[in-house]
């Protein structure tokens, strides 16, 4: 029963962890966001609640100044303060925010944004157990072991996500007859718009996959509707 004692600690800590994170999440996105009011984005969110024939897609403004979009796992949509900052400077348009919005639809659509934070969950806990278990073979590089292997499958599964949601964000934009070229020439825009002033990745990309391999998805999916 020992032995397995490394595993059930981790179990136990990933449930704590998701619990943590969920609260800590909807507590965060609750104190610093409003409803976006925006008469130019409305047309385009209207577009695509007709074509998923839904009344109306509530898009809130998230008070931060990275350019992102977030899909939560209560189901909301988030756009940042910096990403509608560059729309209103008309650095993005307001078709390439709409499959912004689309894409965020489609993680929640397909269970991304819920599956993620047990993801995150469950790798802290494969973290934790690798860790406990390499570190009695491997004393010193154990944890650093356990800590490559976890973030390499995690950027793995976002790169998936990502993919998937590109998917239905093209299929989307295309019912609600907004195409995909917004979608396409938004990810050529995206390394310069997230772009960290120290010069660094940004965070953004190194979960998503590159922006080559994402324009040619969507065409090789433009083809194959054709």
């Amino acid at each position: 029963m020992l032995k397995f004692a490394p595993i059930l600690l981790a179990i136990l800590y990933a449930l704590a962890m998701y619990r943590f994170s969920a609260w800590r999440t909807q507590r965060e996105l609750d104190a610093r966001s409003t409803e976006l009011a925006d008469p130019m984005l409305k047309v385009m969110t209207d577009r695509l609640a007709k074509a998923l024939d839904l009344p109306r897609i509530k898009v809130h403004i998230y008070e931060i100044d990275p350019v992102n979009g977030l899909a939560a796992p209560d189901g909301r949509i988030f756009i940042t303060r910096g990403f509608y900052r560059k729309f209103q400077n008309g650095e993005v348009t307001a078709d390439e925010m709409a499959s912004v919005i689309a894409h965020e639809l489609g993680h929640v659509a397909l269970g991304h944004s819920r599956r993620r934070m047990i993801d995150f969950s469950g790798q802290n806990a494969l973290r934790t157990a690798l860790a406990m278990i390499l570190g009695r073979f491997l004393p010193g590089i154990g944890v650093w072991i356990a800590g490559a292997v976890t973030s390499l499958l995690a950027a793995r599964l976002s790169r998936s996500d990502e993919y998937e949601a590109d998917e239905y964000a093209a299929a989307l934009l295309t019912k609600a007859g907004i195409g995909t070229a917004p979608q396409k020439s938004l990810f050529t825009k995206l390394e310069a718009l997230t772009q960290a002033r120290s010069g660094a990745a940004p965070a953004w990309l190194m979960s998503h996959p590159k922006t080559s391999e994402r324009i040619a998805a969507i065409e090789k999916l433009e083809s194959k509707w054709q």
